[in-house]
């Protein structure tokens, strides 16, 4: 079994969904208020632990309720936590996923203890073991030193910097990964920002698909119809089809049809995450 593991935001999330974003001094109606454990690290790791990986994470949460469920809740799912590291002082970051009707989100965050792990948390001997290091959003001086150590054992890395990349320096960071994942926005800034001609940038352009572009090739995918329900934690479903697809062998071709129906699939129902499975992929590819 491939062993991957995820570095990056251990949340705590809560979901409302609404009637409508409401104007400047209005208001709107809260629909469903749901909770649970959230973060893209965490989203992926779940994903790839559905879809038969070996998956770990590594990142933080604070000394609390919330914190302990997050944990919880991610070692049901089958991922291992031994490098969740319980930060002594601050909170479990919460974020407040606001969701309409069309199926966008909108972000609402409050400071916690999600950037509180190092890259030391992780040992020479659990990076030499894994097959491919995911990144998510993080500290850039983590980020960097996670992929350097990773590149050095010789494991393939990917990174998802996601929202912040326009606003975190994390140029040396990207430098030092194989795969980068990008939506419109994020790629919009990046190609303009930093030299990235030695990653195989993988693009995601939502209901029109995703690409790859590597070596100077464009391989695309134009993903599925499907009327999305809730957004939330689509990138991270289609990162965690891609990896398990790359790392069980196959060419970027199948694997943007699979990470192209873990996104679907998670955009058809409430919440961040689902329950994956290769029998559901399967249907989606018509296999």
């Amino acid at each position: 079994m491939p062993r991957v593991l995820c570095a990056g935001h251990v949340n705590w999330d809560v979901t409302l969904r609404v009637d409508s974003l409401p104007e400047p001094d209005g208001e709107t109606t809260v629909s469903s208020r749901v909770a649970g454990g959230g973060g893209s690290a965490s989203n992926v790791a779940v994903g790839l632990s559905d879809l038969g990986v070996d998956s770990s994470i590594l990142g933080s949460v604070g000394d609390d309720e919330h914190g302990r469920l997050a944990r919880e809740q991610l070692g049901e799912r089958g991922v291992d936590c031994r490098h969740v590291v319980t930060a002594p002082e601050g909170e479990t970051t919460r974020k407040y996923v606001v969701v309409e009707p069309s199926g966008e989100v909108m972000m609402l965050g409050c400071p916690g203890a999600n950037e509180a792990f190092i890259a030391a948390d992780v040992s020479e001997g659990t990076l030499r073991e894994l097959d491919h290091l995911h990144l998510t959003s993080q500290r850039p001086e983590t980020a960097t030193r996670l992929a350097e150590r990773a590149g050095e054992l010789g494991v393939t890395v990917s990174f998802d910097p996601g929202r912040r990349i326009g606003d975190r320096a994390y140029g040396t960071a990207l430098s030092a990964v194989d795969y980068l994942f990008l939506n419109d926005r994020e790629a919009a800034l990046a190609l303009d920002a930093f030299d990235l001609n030695e990653q195989t940038l993988v693009l995601k352009h939502g209901p029109d698909g995703a690409e790859v572009r590597v070596d100077g090739e464009r391989i695309a995918h134009p993903g599925y119809p499907i009327d999305a329900v809730d957004t939330t934690g689509a990138g991270d479903a289609f990162a965690a089809g891609f990896v398990a697809a790359r790392v069980a062998g196959d060419d970027f071709e199948r694997a943007l049809a699979v990470a192209n129906a873990c996104g679907a699939l998670v955009s058809r129902v409430p919440g961040a995450r689902t329950d994956l499975s290769w029998k559901q992929v399967d249907a989606f590819l018509g296999e």
